[in-house]
Order: C-alpha cells, then structure tokens, then sequence
C-alpha cells in the first residue's frame, strides 16, 4: 500500500525560512534509509503559499486566488509518498523523521486510493483506462526527481 506523508507548513516555511544545516543533513540521511530500504517512491518540500494560487470551482465559475494563504496550519510544506505493508508501519517510519530544529511541527499520514478501491463502481472500459493511465505514467517515471534537478 502507498501513503502520503503530509508535512504541514509553520510560519518558519511560510516565510521561507530554510532548515538548519543539522536538520538538512540528517534528512538526508533519513531520505538516504528511506530510498535504500525501497520504501520511499517520491517526496519533496513546496515553496511557500505566497508563490502559490488556488483555483476555486463554484459550478461552472472557476476563479483564481494568488497566495499566500492565511490558515497555515492547513498548509503544506512537503510530502513523501511511501510504500508499505501497512500504516501502523508508517507511524514507526514518521516517529524518526528529524526533528533538530525543535519546536512544534505535525506529519499527516494518508493512504492512496488504489484502482482496486473504485473497480465495483468503474465500468469495464473506465478500468481498462485507468490501467493504461498507470502504464504510461510508469514509463514516464524515468524524469529527473524533485532531489535531482
């Protein structure tokens, strides 16, 4: 099973305040265990809410709000997408991630939707498209990450 591991923003990364050197090095070294272990399958930081716009659907009307956003608790300021067994194996994996900077801060763990929790409501057809959806985008996979550009 895939989850996302949500890192929420704090007024420090809604500032664009970078992490200390020690917390850079020791995620790191954490992403390095992640990678090495075969669990971690993407991850990344977002720039701040201010760089950012929401687009807002109300029916057919779609409007654009340019950041920042006020509630940054419901921000996000990064994410890992980890492949595991099972959450309870998550949890035990987000209690190590680093934390030298101190200070308060809260991870969100959240797993995928798979395509076999919508088969019973997808017609044969939209399966078939959605596997072939899968396929491309696993070829497509071969681009430079988030860590290598």
């Amino acid at each position: 099973m895939r989850y996302m591991v949500i890192i929420k923003a704090n007024k420090d990364s809604e500032a664009g305040k970078l992490p200390s050197m020690e917390l850079l090095n020791e995620m790191g070294k954490f992403n390095a265990e992640l990678v090495e272990k075969g669990i971690m399958v993407d991850g990344g930081g977002l720039r701040s809410s201010a760089e950012g716009k929401r687009v807002v659907f109300d029916d057919e009307k779609r409007s654009v709000v340019d950041g920042p956003f006020a509630e940054t608790k419901e921000l996000i300021a990064g994410y890992w997408i980890l492949e595991l067994p099972s959450i309870e194996e998550a949890v035990e994996w987000v209690k190590r991630v680093p934390n030298t900077d101190g200070g308060h801060s809260e991870i969100e763990i959240r797993r995928l939707g798979e395509l076999s929790d919508f088969e019973e409501y997808m017609t044969p057809e939209m399966q078939e498209q959605e596997r072939a959806l899968g396929e491309r985008l696993a070829e497509q996979q071969q681009r430079p990450t988030a860590f290598g550009q």
